[in-house]
């Protein structure tokens, strides 16, 4: 089996794994900020406890500061993800992530300073009738949802290229990435957490019953394993690739929540329609790649 091959079956793993989060999202109890603050921390704490100390005390100060503010996006992403589910709904939340293609299309180029595709920019613009169709069945009161999600998706494109750019030179190890980043997300959402309870008193910081399964499953499931096999996977493959495979997400997000939610009642056939155009755009991708990418020797 050749690595690319290998990096698109672990990606695939990854987004069928990620379309649970939706879900988690909704069945556990707690708002945005602690939910992710859980998650991160859970997940980090995790990963302190496996990696040997030397493995990152080694890693200068500027790879530090580049993993950390990488990190830092990534909570801010996560922030804007579960935000979109409690402003809207699971569905809502993951078909906006579909968004993150086009913006990778522009991204990754710009950080990694290379020539836009062309080809790819189309596929990210293909996505965006898609989009309009699923952004038709949403009431107004879901809209506020669907802005956040997609600022989110934004942010997933940058930090995405970002970590692109890092393992093209001489990156740590994966799981050493994963520790630094997530510890960075830690500490971004514990800093928030105090402002946050200053205007909410009442807020539920600690988890409640069924809670505790569901963030465990999150923290070490859906975050830890695929975080590290999409870092794994980033080696072989471009940013671009991997996030319009994430386009699945919505897919596979949308088709849980109707099974456990039965947010399917809320959704006409124009949504369905909008995410027929996503999978084309996804399946397109190699082909053109093969069309109008020249084959490097």
């Amino acid at each position: 089996m050749s690595d690319k091959l290998r990096a698109y079956l672990y990606l695939h793993f990854c987004v069928f794994i990620w379309g649970f989060t939706a879900i988690l999202g909704k069945l556990i109890s707690l708002k945005t900020v602690p939910l992710v603050w859980w998650r991160v921390l859970l997940a980090s704490g995790t990963l302190l406890l496996l990696i040997p100390p030397k493995q990152w005390t080694r890693l200068s100060k500027s790879l530090l500061l580049r993993l950390s503010g990488i990190g830092f996006l990534v909570a801010i992403h996560w922030l804007c993800f579960y935000g979109a589910i409690k402003l809207s709904n699971a569905s809502v939340a993951v078909a906006t992530m579909a968004t993150t293609s086009f913006f990778a299309a522009l991204m990754e180029p710009l950080i990694l300073r290379q020539p836009i595709k062309w080809f790819e920019l189309g596929i990210g613009l293909l996505v965006l009738p898609g989009m309009a169709l699923v952004v038709g069945n949403i009431d107004w009161g879901m809209r506020v949802g669907f802005a956040v999600g997609t600022a989110g998706a934004l942010l997933a494109a940058i930090f995405s290229s970002m970590n692109k750019k890092l393992i093209e030179r001489d990156p740590p190890p994966p799981l050493v990435m994963s520790l630094v980043e997530l510890s960075a997300a830690t500490v971004t959402c514990s800093l928030l957490l105090p402002f946050l309870y200053q205007q909410t008193p009442d807020l539920q910081i600690l988890p409640q019953g069924a809670d505790w399964y569901w963030l465990l499953l999150l923290a070490w499931v859906c975050t830890l394993l695929p975080y590290y096999l999409s870092l794994k996977a980033m080696k072989h493959v471009s940013a671009f690739s991997i996030n319009l495979t994430l386009n699945l997400e919505p897919v596979y997000g949308i088709l849980l929540a109707a099974l456990v939610f039965r947010e399917d009642k809320e959704l006409n056939p124009n949504f369905y329609l909008g995410m027929a155009v996503i999978l084309v755009a996804v399946f397109s991708h190699p082909f053109l790649k093969q069309r109008f990418e020249p084959v490097k020797k």
